[in-house]
């Protein structure tokens, strides 16, 4: 009975605290639908569709694989490449947390993710994802989906381009002819399934001033064949 009489007082103490705390060390619990949120930040990098791969790969089928290892996706660091990393909760979370530390001098730019909640979150959002059972990932604009350039009109399609001097001269199909200062005229290729159509490519406005572009290619030898040295 004395016992009981010092153990009791004791419960009660403690059961006033309110909920224990987080310990170190132990994984948090995440959410998927507030990972989803948080996929938000990822998404100009990252797509979760299955071989859809922008700057870094799709994170599709990222749950328990190799680091370095997606397939389709050739421009992994040979640090990445060569690491001996298994991407699970608790590399993930190291990763997310600060990727230059888990393996140095790979090419993610990311700075890391310091809040354990919403890396939580993220962790349980890519393993829904990897499993077929993720919420609609969120983020407004940064997780919209990308333009099938195919699609765009007279107007986007470029027929034409002639440079001279300083500058290029681009005629749409819809018959404008637009001059550009060479160094704010970009060309890029776009191989993926989104890209444009061989032999059509288009023209994309970059920047707010309206004085800069791109043009997209479906492949790089069209760039050359495109483009007429000729000036009036």
């Amino acid at each position: 009975m004395r016992i009981a009489r010092v153990v009791l007082p004791v419960l009660l103490a403690t059961s006033s605290l309110g909920p224990v705390p987080h310990v170190a060390g132990q994984p948090l619990e995440g959410n998927p639908s507030r990972g989803a949120a948080v996929f938000g930040q990822c998404a100009a990098c990252h797509s979760v569709e299955p071989g859809v791969h922008l700057t870094g790969p799709s994170l599709a089928r990222v749950w328990g694989r190799r680091a370095g290892t997606v397939e389709g996706f050739t421009r992994y660091s040979e640090p990445l490449r060569h690491a001996a990393v298994v991407w699970d909760a608790a590399t993930l979370d190291r990763w997310l947390e600060d990727p230059q530390t888990v393996v140095p001098q790979n090419l993610m730019t990311f700075p890391g993710l310091k809040d354990a909640r919403q890396r939580a979150d993220l962790i349980a959002y890519l393993k829904a994802v990897a499993a077929g059972q993720a919420p609609p990932p969120g983020g407004g604009m940064m997780a919209s989906a990308r333009a099938d350039l195919k699609t765009l009109g007279p107007e986007r399609r470029v027929r034409a381009i002639r440079h001279c001097g300083d500058g290029y001269h681009v005629t749409t199909e819809d018959g404008r002819t637009v001059p550009f200062w060479e160094f704010n005229l970009r060309f890029k290729t776009d191989s993926s399934r989104l890209g444009p159509s061989r032999g059509k490519p288009v023209l994309l406005p970059a920047g707010m001033q309206g004085d800069r572009a791109s043009i997209v290619f479906a492949s790089p030898e069209e760039i050359g064949r495109t483009i007429e040295s000729k000036c009036p």
